[in-house]
């Protein structure tokens, strides 16, 4: 089966390079990549790619990243849509074990996960080194491990996040995409398992698909997008009768920002600039 790698980007042009260099080892080569920027001009510096590559803008604010998965999945070529998060190096054999894995699971149009080890600051500096990245990588303690021979159903289709994952272009087509409602960070992805839950496309994990996160700041919690996390809270809640993004909700809650209960959020203030620097955490933090 032909494969897509489709990635969004916004800055991260040094994350943007490793991807690319991840991809130029595989042991099946994409049919392509496109990248999606959601922003005005390409990345400077790339290395050169063995592979077609291709580039649209979907720009906009807040970030566009409904939309701009929207835009690089229609001009896809591939069968595969595979979605590969610009802060991820995929491992040699990520786009052969998805297309593998893919073409057995035709039939039943399965969305792939595949597993991610986050790495700490400076574990992607200098030449590409795989044993190096798995010796540092660290799974999300949220996420199963998983042998790289396993497929593994999973039955929560709310486990599908955006860092990694394929999918059958048919079935992407079928569901209709991502909601565009949803603008800047959260929930767009919560709400696309949410729908692919309701059209019967059973999901599963894919061991041997491995890629891994490059380090970057992060804030705990993300106040940064706190009127965008309220939004498209709020968004779902209106879609699907119950709230996600629960764990930030509950922690703006308990800073005062919000008071929150099954039917409402109310806005009691906005965190000030002190309070969201405050939130950036450096070095070894790894997960948000």
């Amino acid at each position: 089966m032909t494969v897509s790698v489709l990635t969004l980007v916004r800055g991260r042009a040094a994350h943007l390079a490793k991807l690319i260099e991840g991809l130029n080892r595989q042991t099946r080569m994409p049919d392509e990549l496109l990248i999606a920027y959601m922003q005005d001009a390409p990345a400077e510096g790339l290395p050169e790619a063995r592979f077609p590559v291709r580039t649209l803008f979907v720009t906009g604010e807040p970030m566009p990243l409904a939309a701009a998965r929207n835009r690089a999945a229609s001009a896809a070529v591939g069968e595969v849509l595979l979605f590969l998060d610009v802060d991820c190096i995929p491992g040699p054999d990520l786009v052969a074990r998805y297309a593998a894995v893919a073409a057995v699971a035709a039939e039943r149009a399965a969305i792939l996960l595949g597993e991610v080890l986050y790495l700490p600051a400076g574990a992607a500096d200098g030449a590409l080194d795989y044993a190096r990245l798995d010796r540092m990588g660290q799974r999300h303690p949220a996420k199963p491990a998983i042998a790289v021979d396993e497929v593994r159903d999973e039955p929560d289709h709310g486990e599908l996040w955006g860092l990694s994952f394929a999918l059958p272009a048919s079935v992407w087509n079928a569901v209709g995409g991502m909601d565009e409602r949803y603008v800047g960070y959260g929930a767009e992805e919560t709400d696309f398992g949410a729908r692919l839950a309701q059209a019967g496309v059973p999901v599963a994990w894919v061991g041997g698909a491995r890629a891994y996160h490059q380090h970057h700041p992060v804030h705990i919690p993300p106040l940064q997008h706190f009127d965008h996390i309220l939004h498209n809270a709020k968004l779902f809640r209106a879609t699907w009768g119950r709230w996600c993004m629960d764990y930030w909700l509950g922690q703006f809650r308990d800073r005062g920002l919000i008071a929150w209960d099954a039917d409402a959020i109310q806005v009691l203030r906005q965190p000030t600039g002190a309070e969201i620097a405050a939130t950036r955490s450096e070095g070894d933090v790894l997960f948000s």
